[in-house]
């Protein structure tokens, strides 16, 4: 008995050109509709519609049938229920070469051109009274039908889902009076696209587990970049959609060529360690780790003590202010060479500095805060890794003293700001710090007793008084060996180590306070 077919077995893709005799039109974005019907129009195209789309084109003058009146069955149970019907799907579905007997047997008319685009369900999910019940009204049904519909049917039907590709569409119409198979093989493509990440966002929203055993993301090109990290490198960057929150892809930039993909990686670094602090603090970032960081009552002043904090790799860096950038402080910034200044926004003098500095960047991230716990992720060879990202609050509280020397009252609030910076530099890192301004940073080192040398080394041996923080245990003394006659008072680090005692005892006897978070902040 021979297998029942329920699918063609040897379907042949038509790749010649088509004629568009009838469009539906039916859009959430409005923009540029109009003026694509109008040419429809002239060109004699019959024109299917719906709701409020056929509401804005007869306002435009063009002539609409409403898609209602096509199928002679209503829109119904408040719009949720319009174009999946038959006369809808069968004339955008249809293979012109193998269905017209079905189509004429069934009075269904073919639709060459679908032009949708859906209900912004990420900006709904945005909102702030945004409950289940208002996300899932939301969703579109039918949008998505007619979008796959018509993608699949590349041979016979165009789809467009973004308006910035109808003047591709008008040129091509006015031009040859049909649309190529290369033009409708792209436009598939990329209407496939647009309704997977619609779909994956509606999955993202709606599932309980944050790491679920499917892990899907979608993303929007924001720009096109130069190179990758490299010349040779090609590169682009990518939002996500709906996605509105202060961040380096949403800011303002006031001037300054494009920024590189190096310049978004180390921007990104410095906004993450400068949402970190409630008081006014400066942030400068090289190579995406913290090389000076300060925070203090007085911009200027924090400014200043985070730049000098190591001036030498502050030169051609970037950096970051969580406070209005006043006019002053855009003059001292005008006087050295960084390749971008970040801040939630600028005095208009500020802004008229640095105009002076034509090739420095200016980009203005508004209003943030604190870092919210989000997910975040990195690919690898086959995949994706992901976690957690580390917005961990430590306190006093957290805090054991493990040796016979108390820290002070002013050494414990140093140390906590040193915890704060080093958990957004490279491990294994160092950081010694003191009077709330870094002075010295060992990061990325494959050693931990090197990473100490490097960071009394960039400190310029002016450490006394000053606390050092480790991002890891130690696992040797040889470390504590390295700042016995250094003039650090405190040392902060996560213990853990099976040679813990060891440290504790080398602490005690230099004179030197130790306390022990319980926690690590490794950045890798």
């Amino acid at each position: 008995m021979p297998k029942e077919k329920t699918m063609l077995d040897n379907p042949i893709l038509n790749q010649e050109p088509i004629k568009v005799n009838r469009a539906l039109i039916s859009v959430f974005d409005k923009t540029g509709v109009a003026e694509l019907a109008q040419v429809l129009d002239e060109l004699n195209v019959e024109i299917l519609s719906t709701g409020s789309t056929a509401k804005t084109l007869r306002e435009a003058s063009v002539a609409v049938m409403d898609v209602s009146n096509y199928t002679q069955f209503p829109e119904i149970m408040d719009g949720r229920v319009k174009t999946i019907n038959p006369l809808v799907v069968g004339g955008i579905l249809g293979l012109r070469d193998q269905h017209a007997e079905d189509a004429k047997a069934n009075n269904i008319k073919w639709i060459d051109l679908v032009v949708c685009n859906l209900y912004p369900f990420s900006k709904t999910i945005s909102r702030e009274d945004c409950d289940l019940a208002l996300a899932l009204e939301n969703v579109d049904i039918g949008g998505p039908t007619m979008i796959r519909s018509a993608a699949k049917n590349v041979g016979w039907v165009c789809v467009v889902v973004d308006p910035a590709d109808y003047p591709a569409i008008i040129e091509e119409l006015k031009m040859n009076g049909v649309l190529s198979f290369e033009t409708r093989k792209k436009l598939s493509s990329k209407a496939f696209g647009f309704t997977a990440q619609y779909d994956t966002i509606v999955h993202n929203y709606l599932k309980d587990e944050k790491f679920s055993d499917d892990f899907s993301l979608t993303f929007k090109k924001h720009s096109n970049l130069r190179y990758g990290e490299n010349p040779h490198q090609q590169a682009a960057s990518y939002k996500i959609p709906g996605n509105n929150e202060p961040n380096i892809l949403n800011a303002k930039i006031y001037q300054g060529k494009q920024l590189s993909y190096n310049n978004i990686m180390d921007a990104n670094a410095a906004l993450a360690c400068v949402r970190e602090f409630d008081g006014a603090a400066c942030v400068v970032v090289k190579h995406a780790n913290p090389c000076g960081v300060a925070v203090g009552d007085d911009l200027l002043d924090v400014y200043n003590r985070a730049f000098n904090a190591d001036n030498l790799s502050a030169f051609g860096g970037i950096i970051a202010l969580n406070r209005t950038c006043s006019v002053d402080v855009a003059e001292a910034i005008s006087k050295v060479f960084v390749e971008i200044v970040l801040a939630p926004n600028y005095e208009s003098d500020a802004l008229v500095f640095f105009k002076k500095k034509k090739n420095l960047r200016v980009l203005e991230i508004g209003n943030f805060g604190k870092r919210n716990s989000k997910v975040e992720y990195r690919s690898v060879e086959g995949g994706l890794l992901v976690q957690d990202t580390d917005t961990k609050i430590l306190t006093k509280d957290d805090l054991k003293v493990v040796t016979k020397k108390q820290p002070s009252y002013k050494d414990i609030e140093t140390a906590l700001f040193t915890w704060k910076v080093l958990r957004h530099a490279k491990s294994n890192g160092i950081l010694i710090a003191k009077n709330n301004t870094t002075i010295g940073l060992g990061a990325g080192q494959v050693s931990r007793v090197d990473a100490v040398h490097m960071a009394l080394r960039k400190s310029g041996g002016n450490v006394q008084g000053a606390v050092m923080a480790s991002d890891a245990f130690f696992p040797f003394r040889d470390s504590i060996d390295a700042i016995r006659e250094t003039g650090i008072t405190t040392v902060i680090q996560p213990g853990g180590s099976i040679r813990d005692q060891e440290v504790i005892d080398a602490c005690n006897e230099f004179g030197i306070a130790m306390v022990f978070t319980g926690t690590r902040c490794f950045k890798h």
